[in-house]
């Protein structure tokens, strides 16, 4: 049956007011966590390994991530402590479970009821039964199928599943996020947050149209005024177009990162045929820190994801959780006025 334009100038005028009012999207993962928006922050070394940048996502309704893995242990304390006054939402702690400080971070996670563990590099069953006798949650990156079946398997609460578009440690077998996510979500029953190459509301749409409960999001995240990375890293990102960043290293765990001078001594030397010990030298020397912290744009490991290409601005977080939601509901409302379309 077909509608008359009146009709339908006036379903879609009752589509708007609908949107106008529902600004707030609900998810099985927003309800489980506990906040507004199913957006969120990519727990990033350095640029989320201070209070500021997971405080202020928080408390703009998603889920701020804080990155302990380059931290000391007593700093990532008293940065637990700052998020905590400066937030009473909840928020994520990012633990990288092959290091040497992950099991003092899962101790000081325990020990200060962190709301959300989000655990990557590593595998969750032997810790996780702790956290749930506590009643923390425990999400686990993933970067294919196998890996979510196991983390399942194990009992997380959710997974992150990521694409090759991601900045840092995507997988490595190239397959992008929208073929990853939509094949972990048909085989397995939990919540799936997805991530890479998301910058704007459109981008975090369609993976909740694909069957995502939340997004995830990092190098957007970095390009806000409140993200610790040196100004010499955002301008960098601001100069990269969709193209230019490259797989760096994959005969170990690649890197996403730019084009520049380490980048290229690390493909020459996989080229030459070095050995593994003589490429994992290398890669010591190029350093995220070198990069985020120092801003040497050349010698250090410049993460960051395809969705650089997306980003023509630095703002405050308020700013941009403010224009992603307002994004997202403008997507979700032209799908539905498309589908009652002539």
């Amino acid at each position: 049956m077909k509608l008359s334009v009146l009709a339908i100038r006036v379903l879609n005028g009752c589509k708007k007011q609908l949107f106008m009012h529902n600004a707030v999207m609900q998810t099985k993962l927003t309800k489980l966590i506990g906040i507004e928006h199913p957006i969120i922050q990519a727990g990033m070394s350095w640029a989320s390994s201070s209070a500021a940048l997971p405080a202020a996502v928080s408390n703009a309704g998603g889920l701020g991530v804080l990155a302990a893995g380059p931290m000391y242990v007593d700093d990532l304390e008293q940065e637990l402590l700052k998020l905590k006054k400066a937030s009473l939402h909840p928020f994520g702690l990012n633990i990288p479970l092959y290091g040497p400080k992950s099991r003092d971070f899962l101790s000081l996670a325990l020990k200060h009821q962190v709301p959300v563990v989000i655990a990557s590099q590593g595998g969750p069953k032997p810790h996780i039964q702790a956290f749930k006798d506590q009643g923390i949650l425990w999400f686990h990156v993933v970067a294919s199928l196998e890996h979510a079946l196991k983390a399942q398997e194990a009992g997380v609460d959710a997974v992150v599943v990521v694409g090759a578009e991601a900045g840092g440690h995507p997988p490595g077998n190239d397959v992008s996020t929208l073929i990853n996510v939509r094949h972990v979500l048909k085989n397995i029953t939990i919540p799936v947050i997805a991530g890479g190459g998301v910058a704007d509301g459109w981008g975090i749409a369609s993976l909740l149209a694909l069957g995502a409960d939340a997004v995830q999001l990092g190098t957007r995240f970095l390009m806000t005024q409140e993200a610790w990375v040196h100004e010499n890293y955002k301008q960098q990102v601001l100069k990269t177009r969709v193209h230019e960043t490259l797989m760096v290293g994959r005969s170990m765990q690649p890197v996403r990162m730019i084009n520049n001078a380490f980048a290229q001594a690390v493909i020459q030397a996989e080229k030459d045929g070095l050995d593994q010990d003589q490429i994992s030298e290398l890669f010591k020397h190029g350093t995220l820190k070198k990069a985020a912290l120092e801003g040497d744009m050349q010698w250090g490991k410049v993460e960051l994801g395809q969705s650089a290409g997306l980003i023509e601005d630095v703002l405050s977080v308020k700013a941009l959780m403010a224009q992603l939601v307002q994004e997202l509901n403008n997507a979700t409302q032209r799908i539905l006025i498309l589908s009652h379309q002539d």
